[in-house]
Formats: C-alpha cells, sequence, structure tokens
C-alpha cells in the first residue's frame, strides 16, 4: 500500500523523487548567481596570492644579485695581499659597489708585526621609488710593512 501526499497516493519514494526532478530541472537564478558569485571571490583571493608571490620573487632576485655582487667584490679584496687602505665606487648594471679598505684597532696591534683590515662593501640599488642597499663587512690580518 502507498503513502498519501497532498491528497494523491503514491506507490514508495522513488518514484516521488523523480516526479519532483522532473517538475524542477536545472537552477534558479539565484542559485546561479550565488556560485558566480563565490567563484570570483575565490579566482580574487588566489590572484591575489599570486601577484604577491611574483613581487616576493622580484624582490628577492635583486638581493641575490647584490649579495652576488657584493661576495665577488669582496673575494677580489681579501685576495689581494698587499691590501692598500683606499676607498672606491664603482657603477654596473644598476648597481652601485661601494668599497672601503681601513686600518682597525691600531691601538691594540701596535706593537705587533701585523695590523687588522677592515673591509667593506656595500651594494646599492633602486627599487621603484625605494633606494635598497646591502652591506658586508669582515676584517683581514695583513703584515705590518716596517
Amino acid at each position: 500500500m502507498g503513502k498519501t501526499i497532498q491528497g494523491k497516493a503514491v506507490r514508495n519514494n522513488s518514484s516521488l523523487v523523480t516526479r519532483y526532478l522532473s517538475l524542477n530541472e536545472g537552477f534558479t537564478l539565484l542559485e546561479v548567481l550565488v556560485a558566480l558569485t563565490l567563484l570570483s571571490i575565490a579566482l580574487l583571493v588566489i590572484i591575489r596570492l599570486f601577484s604577491a608571490n611574483l613581487r616576493g620573487i622580484s624582490v628577492s632576485e635583486d638581493h641575490v644579485a647584490a649579495a652576488s655582487r657584493a661576495e665577488a667584490k669582496m673575494r677580489e679584496a681579501l685576495a689581494d695581499d698587499a691590501l692598500p687602505e683606499a676607498v672606491w665606487t664603482e657603477d654596473a648594471d644598476g648597481y652601485r659597489i661601494e668599497s672601503a679598505v681601513r686600518e682597525t684597532l691600531k691601538e691594540r696591534t701596535a706593537n705587533l708585526q701585523v695590523k687588522l683590515l677592515e673591509v667593506d662593501v656595500k651594494v646599492s640599488w633602486m627599487r621603484g621609488h625605494k633606494d635598497k642597499s646591502l652591506t658586508l663587512r669582515t676584517l683581514k690580518l695583513v703584515e705590518r710593512k716596517i
């Protein structure tokens, strides 16, 4: 025996579902608009994350290039056994490299056969409207010339 729904006898639940679906096929306009709104919000978030990552990659490329230039200039200065006290500057490919070599801790090394040199390498560049820079600093022990 079947059930009674709104005065009509129905044999089982599956025929009721089939009958309901056949009468109401597709989505309403409201359902489509809600789905499109949710999809657009999700896409907007994904695009913002992607652009932030691209900016981060660009900034890190600048820092890696500057660090590489500073390290090469530092190696060049440290390889020189007769490293003179001096300051020099050079510009290359949008980077300004300032190098300085000066004696440090003179009072502590005055009675020794060696002197201690401080080597600074500063790399500067422009990123948009901002000045960026990276500085490497080390010490080198050299023989004192008498």
